[in-house]
């Protein structure tokens, strides 16, 4: 089997209401979702959601090749861009590619990719991630009683500008899972970034008064070893962090450091990549989480690893003309048994979604704001922008989140 071509595809996430973070929100709610599809000379072709960036030079390390040799091809690509391919997008395209592999690999072997990699379970367990800091309460509610109705028995919010406001908004979804389950449901916040150091311990031990948070992810830079170790031990809730790093030397510092106690890897960068991660993660004792919307190919690689404890779930729908083997059930993603990822894609959809799209704007949740980590007060007037969009107004939730109707944040 030799590989002969690739593709690239751009569909949509249709969330049908405002998302975003502390950086920004897309009143829309609708996200360009790029895909990858690589070909082969017995007609199985394999598919991987990321960009294409620097596509052209990056398949040049895998054409001809065998795609069985995944693993082999994964290091030919990091070799083929070894200036830039161990940072964003280009990364990004790297992961892509590399699912596609994997895709391939299990397609040609007539197993899901979970059964491939020595997976005994097809259930993964999730928890809740709305995406959902330009809510107002009542579609707070709203969004997590349905992630409630399939079982999610945990959640994480964005936040990170009012302690006041996220006190509420947790306590909203602290008691929307517990009454649908019985129990107390596990809580987390999800900063991206936005705190100097002592502004997260600040932020987090207010809450901490009176809410029980299972972790509090990214509350400073991704790289800033010495300040996650710091606000690890200012707090009560673990340190997650992760999903922004691409290769294993950017996670050893934050590591030796003890400064986080979630390794997090995002489904963007790859199968490959997080294997590796979860392996350098089990080896100092820790948990590993997959992040991102439609993990699938890291759901598949979680079944097989030791140390997994949660996948991000997002939206309970795929992406326009995408549909995948698998199923929300109890709190679980419940993987199928088609052979590869499961994934089918519709290019006449994509083609009309795509269609539908608008051009990414230099502005929203993957533009990090002027003024993040030095705001002397939470909210203030000045940073303000109005967002509208159909349907209720949404409360003022400040701090520079102007509107944008596309892009491909990686939360």
């Amino acid at each position: 089997m030799k590989i002969t071509g690739f593709r690239t595809l751009t569909t949509v996430q249709e969330w049908g209401r405002p998302v975003g973070d502390v950086n920004g929100v897309i009143s829309d709610g609708v996200v360009t979702v790029p895909i990858v599809v690589v070909d082969t000379d017995e007609g199985i072709s394999g598919s991987g959601l990321g960009p294409s960036v620097e596509a052209e030079s990056i398949f040049a390390a895998i054409d001809g090749e065998d795609p069985r040799g995944v693993s082999a091809l994964y290091d030919r690509m990091l070799r083929q861009t070894f200036k830039v391919g161990h940072a964003g997008a280009v990364f990004g395209t790297i992961g892509a590619f590399d699912t596609a592999l994997w895709d391939i690999k299990a397609q040609a072997a007539g197993e899901p990719l979970w059964r491939l990699l020595g997976g005994r379970e097809r259930a993964v367990p999730a928890y809740a991630s709305g995406i959902d800091i330009g809510l107002t309460d009542s579609e707070l509610v709203s969004a997590y009683e349905a992630y409630a109705e399939h079982g999610l028995k945990a959640a994480k919010l964005k936040g990170g500008l009012d302690v006041e406001e996220d006190l509420r908004r947790l306590t909203l979804v602290r008691d929307v899972l517990g009454e649908a389950h019985g129990l107390r449901p596990g809580l987390m916040l999800d900063a991206n970034e936005s705190w100097t150091r002592k502004q997260a311990v600040r932020h987090v031990c207010e809450l901490e008064r009176t809410l029980d948070l299972t972790w509090v992810e990214e509350p400073v830079r991704r790289w800033d070893a010495e300040g996650l170790a710091i606000v690890g031990r200012g707090i009560r809730a673990s340190v997650a962090s992760g999903e922004n790093l691409t290769g294993l030397e950017q996670y050893r510092p934050l590591l030796a450091a003890g400064a986080i106690d979630i390794v997090q890897a995002a489904a963007v960068w790859g199968v490959t990549h997080f294997l590796r991660v979860s392996a350098l993660a089990h080896a100092h004792d820790l948990p590993v989480s997959p992040i991102g919307s439609i993990p699938v190919g890291l759901l598949h690689a979680a079944t097989s690893v030791p140390n997994h404890l949660a996948s991000e779930l997002q939206d309970l729908r795929p992406p326009v003309g995408v549909s995948v083997d698998l199923h929300v059930e109890d709190g679980m993603f419940v993987l199928g048994d088609s052979a590869g990822l499961g994934i089918t894609i519709d290019e006449d959809d994509i083609a009309a979604a795509a269609r539908r799209a608008g051009a990414p704007a230099n502005s929203g949740p993957h533009v990090r704001p002027e003024r993040a980590g030095k705001r002397l007060l939470a909210v203030t007037d000045g940073d303000t922008v109005p967002r509208p969009h159909p349907g209720p107004s949404l409360p003022d939730l400040a701090a520079t989140r102007p509107d944008e109707t596309s892009s491909t944040p990686y939360w």
